[in-house]
C-alpha cells in the first residue's frame, strides 16, 4: 500500500500547485487556461479528498496502537474500540482509492459527436435510426445535456437514413463511449402484413468531440469546396453553393455537410466533424504504433460491430458485449440507458484494474 501513499503524495502536490496558479493574475487574465486548469483540479479533488481522509486515519491507527503499549488498562480497552472503529474504515477507503487511481480515458469529460445511420432492413433500419436518435435525446435531456442536430438525411418511410448530432455537457463521452457500433431490431414493421418478426440494423458511431487544444489542423491539409446542395431540403438547396466537402488530405477523411442555411454554417460543421475524426484517427494510429493492447476497452469500438439487440416481441435488450439482458426495452427506448451505461461503466472498471494488477 506504500505505492498507493506514494501516487497520492504526487496528487496532493500537483492539486497545490494548481491551486496556486488559479489564483496567479496570469491565469484569471487567461479564461482558456484558466478552464484548463480548473478540469484538471476537478479531476484530481476526488483523490486528494480521500488523501486527506487517509491521513487521518492512519494517524488515528497509529496513535490507537502506542496507547496498546500503555499501562493503564482503560486506556488499552479505548484503543482497541478505536482500531476496532478505524481499521474496517481504513480498507474500505483504500479500496476506494484504488478505483480514483485507474487511470482516466483522458476524453471522458468532452462532449461528443454521434452518427446514426439506417443499416440492414431498408426503410425499417432508417425507422430504427430514428427510434435511437431518439432514445439519445431523451437520455441527454435527463442528464441535462444539450443536443444540436448538425447534418440529417430524412427517410421517406420515417426516421433517417443518416443523422450527425453534437452532445454537449459534463463528462458526456464517459457515458456515451460504449454506443459505436451495430445495434439490432427484432420486431414487426409497420408494412409487415403477415406479422412476422423483421431483423434490422442502425450503425451508431460515438466520437469525442476535439477541441483546438486537442489537435491541430494545419489549414495546408486541407482541401475546401463548395457546391449546390442535393436533395430534399430547405429554399437553399440547389440555388446556391451553400454546400462544403472538406477532405483532410494526410488521411483521406471526407466530410460533405449541406444542411445548414449558409456556406458559413455547413462550413463551421464541417470543421468541427474533421477535427474529431482526425482526432479519433490519430489516436488509433498511436495506440497501434505503441503496441498498445486495449484490455480496458469494450467491445473494439468498430462500426462493424454488433453490440446490441432490441427485442420487441419479448420487450427485451440484450447488450453482447457483457451479456447483460434486461426485459425493459420500453423504458430504454424512453432514455432510461442508466442500467445499460453502469454495466458497461462496471466492466471497463473491472477490465482497467485487472491490467493495473
Amino acid at each position: 500500500m506504500d505505492a498507493i501513499r506514494e501516487k497520492l503524495r504526487e496528487i496532493e502536490k500537483q492539486y497545490n500547485e494548481i491551486n496556486e496558479k488559479l489564483v496567479s493574475d496570469e491565469v484569471l487574465s487567461n479564461p482558456k487556461e484558466l478552464t484548463k486548469l480548473s478540469k484538471q483540479q476537478a479531476q484530481l479533488t476526488a483523490s486528494y479528498e480521500a488523501w486527506k481522509q487517509l491521513e487521518q486515519l492512519d494517524s488515528r491507527i497509529e496513535q490507537a496502537e502506542e496507547m496498546l503499549h500503555d499501562d493503564d488498562a482503560e486506556l488499552k480497552e479505548m484503543a482497541k474500540m478505536e482500531l476496532e472503529e478505524c481499521e474496517p474504515q481504513r480498507e474500505e477507503l483504500l479500496e476506494h482509492i484504488q478505483k480514483l487511481l485507474i487511470p482516466r480515458d483522458p476524453d471522458d469529460d468532452h462532449d461528443v459527436i454521434m452518427e446514426i445511420r439506417g443499416g440492414a432492413g431498408g426503410d425499417e433500419g432508417n425507422i430504427f435510426a430514428g427510434d435511437l436518435y431518439r432514445m439519445y435525446t431523451k437520455y441527454a435531456e435527463s442528464m441535462g445535456w444539450k443536443v444540436q442536430t448538425m447534418e440529417a438525411s430524412v427517410s421517406e418511410a420515417g426516421g433517417f437514413s443518416q443523422i450527425i448530432f453534437s452532445i454537449k455537457g459534463n463528462d458526456v463521452y464517459k457515458f456515451l463511449k460504449f454506443e459505436s457500433g451495430v445495434h439490432r431490431v427484432q420486431r414487426v414493421p409497420k408494412t409487415e402484413s403477415q406479422g412476422r418478426v423483421h431483423t434490422s440494423t442502425a450503425t451508431v458511431l460515438c466520437q469525442p468531440e476535439a477541441e483546438e487544444e486537442d489537435i491541430e489542423i494545419d489549414e495546408k491539409d486541407l482541401t475546401i469546396e463548395t457546391h449546390r446542395a442535393s436533395g430534399a431540403g430547405g429554399q437553399h438547396i440547389n440555388k446556391t453553393d451553400s454546400a462544403v466537402r472538406i477532405v483532410h488530405i494526410p488521411t483521406g477523411i471526407t466530410v460533405n455537410c449541406q444542411e445548414g442555411r449558409s456556406q458559413i454554417e455547413n462550413r463551421e460543421t464541417a470543421m468541427r466533424l474533421i477535427r474529431a475524426r482526425v482526432y479519433e484517427e490519430y489516436k488509433r494510429i498511436k495506440e497501434e504504433e505503441e503496441g498498445k493492447i486495449r484490455r480496458a476497452k469494450i467491445g473494439t469500438g468498430d462500426r462493424s460491430e454488433k453490440i446490441r439487440t432490441y427485442n420487441y416481441p419479448q420487450n427485451r435488450v440484450t447488450d453482447h458485449r457483457i451479456g447483460l439482458t434486461i426485459t425493459q426495452l420500453d423504458r430504454i427506448m424512453e432514455g432510461k440507458l442508466d442500467d445499460v451505461i453502469a454495466g458497461l461503466q462496471a466492466e471497463e472498471e473491472k477490465k482497467k484494474l485487472e491490467s493495473a494488477e
